[in-house]
């Protein structure tokens, strides 16, 4: 499994013990690489029987979300902490993060399902998705048989059955998608900055296109692969 803290993968050996004279059962597992504790609590001494029921520390927020908007970001956390309880409330709480961020992009379709049509079917290059990234957003309509739920913006978080891969899938690409419209564009601009910081001090105009504004674009937009 993975490990909830440092996220290392190692080989769970869970021990389990009764909780007073009831039928609940304090199970714990500890990863050797950083030596922390994950704890759950079960209803069998197999600690099999956990589905709704805490688990500590609830899962960790995978990435750095200091230039991912407020709303977008409360929502990954929180699919973030009941994926390791209810995979299903996870990928709905992906979804609305996935509607939000391509809202963001301009995609203002109340559907999901449309949503990601209109991304996919771009034809501006400058907004076209690189092809990893466009394949992994149009696997997400085959989730759970999601195509076939509207998805608007009153049902986006219906919970749907999901494989509990998928529902790690699609946080992943959430993630992707934060690196390529949040990410990239705030280290590009970062970079853009520090040049005219030094152009500034050697009296030389901004850049305002050229080397610097071609830079910019390619870390926006890479082109999708043949």
């Amino acid at each position: 499994m993975e490990c909830l803290h440092c996220a290392k993968h190692f080989h769970d050996d869970w021990k389990h013990a009764q909780i007073s004279n009831s039928a609940w059962y304090a199970s714990i597992t500890r990863c050797p690489a950083c030596n922390e504790s994950i704890i759950k609590i079960t209803d069998n001494i197999m600690g099999k029987s956990y589905i709704g029921y805490p688990q500590l520390p609830p899962g960790r927020t995978r990435v750095d979300l200091k230039n991912i908007p407020d709303d977008v970001a409360n929502d990954y956390k929180e699919a973030c902490a009941v994926i390791p309880v209810s995979s299903m409330a996870a990928a709905a709480l992906a979804r609305r993060c996935l509607q939000a961020i391509l809202r963001n992009q301009g995609y203002n379709h109340r559907d999901l399902v449309q949503q990601i049509k209109g991304v996919l079917e771009e034809t501006d290059s400058r907004k076209s998705l690189p092809q990893s990234l466009f394949d992994s957003v149009d696997a997400i309509r085959n989730f759970g048989n999601f195509s076939a739920h509207p998805m608007n913006d009153i049902t986006t978080l219906q919970v749907i059955q999901v494989e509990p891969h998928e529902a790690e899938w699609c946080l992943e690409i959430v993630e992707e998608l934060f690196d390529y419209y949040y990410n990239r564009p705030a280290v590009a601009a970062a970079k853009k900055a520090a040049l005219n910081d030094k152009l500034k001090a050697a009296g030389k105009p901004a850049a305002l296109g050229g080397l610097a504004e071609s830079a910019d674009q390619s870390l926006n937009h890479p082109q999708k692969s043949q």
